[in-house]
């Protein structure tokens, strides 16, 4: 899933973005509030990390603008502001969740999946459609209970899809939510992934939608 990191301070940002990637997040990082609010405008992140006191603009003034916006990313504040009226402010103004520094990298990865789940309607920790059974945290696949082999970009995909079960997603939309920053993207690379999860997981799971997109059927069609 992609997510969008705002931090100024250098060595976190880039070890929370090294981390995160390490641990199948596709990771975007601004560091000043200007930036982070722009992005979120312009981005459908499945999620984001903001920390309160950036430059030019603070988390709080970036959670104010996006929620008046009425812009429902999930938001999980880090910050080393660690007072209670603090952590109450920061989640009456918006934010979903919130974190103190140092933070447990672990840890962050796993409020990120919860948040993602929540915002999406489902609670459960793994994702079930039809006979397939997927594990965010493990990162793995499984089928009529079998262990399924996918490629990272395959499982993102499929991620997306059972995230939004039932819904019609554009190429556009799955580009965004498989690629970050700086990363080529193939003309062709949706509809190849599509393939290769219908080979490996039934032709009846993902459905095309001709002219609109493709969309992730929870129940197998009736004959």
């Amino acid at each position: 899933m992609r997510i969008l990191l705002a931090e100024d301070d250098a060595l976190l940002g880039d070890g929370l973005r090294a981390g995160l990637r390490q641990l199948g997040f596709q990771v975007d990082w601004v560091r000043d509030g200007d930036a982070a609010e722009r992005e979120l405008r312009a981005q459908a992140y499945a999620a984001a990390v903001l920390d309160l006191g950036l430059p030019r603009m603070d988390g709080l003034a970036v959670l104010t603008a996006i929620r008046k916006a009425r812009i429902a990313t999930p938001v999980l504040v880090l910050t080393a502001r660690d007072t209670v009226p603090e952590r109450i402010l920061g989640l009456d103004t918006g934010a979903d969740d919130y974190v103190v520094k140092p933070v447990d990298l672990l840890e962050l990865a796993a409020r990120l999946r919860a948040l993602v789940r929540r915002s999406h309607g489902r609670p459960d920790e793994c994702l079930t459609a039809q006979d397939v059974v997927l594990d965010p945290a493990s990162r793995t696949v499984r089928r009529a209970d079998l262990p399924v082999v996918l490629s990272t970009r395959e499982f993102d995909l499929l991620h997306a899809f059972m995230l939004g079960a039932g819904r019609v997603l554009s190429r556009e939309q799955l580009e965004q939510q498989l690629y970050s920053w700086g990363q080529e993207v193939d003309s062709n690379a949706i509809e190849v992934h599509i393939h290769n999860l219908r080979r490996k997981l039934g032709s009846s799971l993902i459905q095309t939608v001709r002219g609109v997109g493709y969309m992730l059927l929870r129940d197998a069609p009736t004959p």
